[in-house]
């Protein structure tokens, strides 16, 4: 089983926000996940990222996998190098 650090959709159309969930690669992107690590609202200016570092740290030591996106939120978040 491969696990994914990635985005879950909510808030209403035209207003996405998101939360960052880990969660099993096949499961569907707003279906069942293992757990949420933070957020993140692309709608506020500048942009809201909340991340739990702690719990970003321990999934990734333990082989959870980003997506290009959340690799790049880590990054602005000063969680990965």
């Amino acid at each position: 089983m491969a696990v994914k650090i990635r985005l879950r959709r909510m808030g209403a159309k035209k207003t996405p926000f998101y939360r960052v969930i880990v969660a099993d690669e096949r499961s569907p992107r707003d279906g069942k996940f293992i757990a949420e690590i933070g957020t993140y609202d692309p709608n506020q200016e500048p942009a809201a990222i909340k991340i739990d570092e702690e719990a970003a740290k321990q999934w990734l030591s333990n082989g959870a996998q980003p997506t290009d996106i959340v690799g790049k939120l880590f990054k602005k978040a000063g969680i990965v190098k």
